[in-house]
């Protein structure tokens, strides 16, 4: 570490042989996003063997060989910590697991610049947060959309940080959403396998395209409503805004979703008479393996009472 640089070593692994190089490395090193590696890389901070700055993120990597990855160190964060109210899950010295209520914004944003869940972290944590998320999203290891509620969880130290970066990296965090969709699917349970991306046509939303990254949706039904279900959904992968894009991409969308659904005239009147306002969607399951005494930890969330005001009126 010298003024204000942290350098990482990495190695391309054998199956990301033959890769673009800003996807390898982001295999390599799962605590940096592809984009933040797009960056450096741009930016002239991703070194070679032979010491060379590599600045084009498109060349092939060859499998075996090594970079060092040249990256600032966080800067110190300005957001105002606030006392907000959190419903804390679980809590140690190494992170947190927080049952987020629909309408809360995980991380500051423009529109957003206060009021978020770091905001109320750095309250409740008194600073303790990993630096790795970078200056608008300390401690923050994933995140789900405002209008989604339910489980999400935050890393006060780097090291906490690293090791659930791993796990997502490799697909082994069991999350489970809820969701109220549109219609009875048929079957009532299948897997969806198809690849995400920013939409070509409309930059805010996210749809199914094949040069994407891959996303994995396993999809049951747990109970028939009125031309509804209420549909668990194990996410495989963790893209933007997956869930609502695989449900509505069968025929399925999530009752409520302004961005992804059209409701149905029975369903319209239904929404309007509970003033439901956002996607029936709620991270209902959290497990993963603690990072630093490799202890298994799950967590449950009882769905909201706005969804269960939705479910109950739908029921059949």
């Amino acid at each position: 570490m010298d003024r204000g640089i942290s350098t990482v070593e990495a190695r391309i692994s054998a199956d990301a042989g033959g890769w673009r190089l800003d996807r390898a490395l982001a295999q390599a090193v799962p605590t940096l996003s592809r984009e933040r590696i797009k960056a450096l890389i741009s930016s002239g901070n991703v070194r070679n063997e032979q010491g060379v700055a590599v600045r084009d993120p498109s060349i092939k990597a060859a499998a075996g060989t090594a970079f060092a990855l040249d990256i600032p160190l966080p800067t110190p964060a300005h957001n105002e910590a606030q006392e907000i109210p959190l419903v804390i899950a679980y809590e140690d010295e190494h992170l947190i697991v927080v049952d987020k209520p629909a309408g809360l914004v995980v991380h500051p944003a423009a529109g957003n610049p206060d009021g978020t869940l770091v905001n109320a972290l750095l309250h409740h944590c008194g600073g303790s947060l990993s630096g790795i998320g970078g200056v608008a999203r300390p401690g923050i290891v994933h995140r789900i959309d405002k209008d989604t509620s339910g489980l999400m969880m935050a890393a006060k130290t780097d090291r906490a940080h690293e090791g659930l970066a791993r796990q997502f990296a490799v697909h082994s965090i069991d999350r489970r959403y809820l969701a109220i969709v549109s219609g009875r699917p048929n079957p009532t349970s299948g897997t969806i396998d198809a690849p995400l991306a920013r939409s070509a046509v409309n930059r805010k939303k996210i749809a199914i395209v094949q040069s994407g990254r891959r996303a994995v949706t396993h999809y049951r039904t747990v109970e028939m409503l009125k031309d509804a279900a209420l549909v668990e959904c194990r996410l495989e992968t963790g893209r933007t805004h997956q869930v609502r894009v695989h449900m509505a991409s069968i025929g399925h969308s999530l009752l409520g979703d302004p961005v992804y659904g059209r409701p149905k005239p029975a369903h319209r009147a239904v929404l309007k008479d509970l003033g439901f306002e956002r996607q029936a969607l709620h991270a209902a399951h959290l497990g993963f393996v603690h990072p630093i005494s490799s202890n298994t930890l799950a967590f449950d969330s009882e769905i909201p009472d706005d969804m269960q005001e939705l479910f109950r009126a739908l029921r059949v």
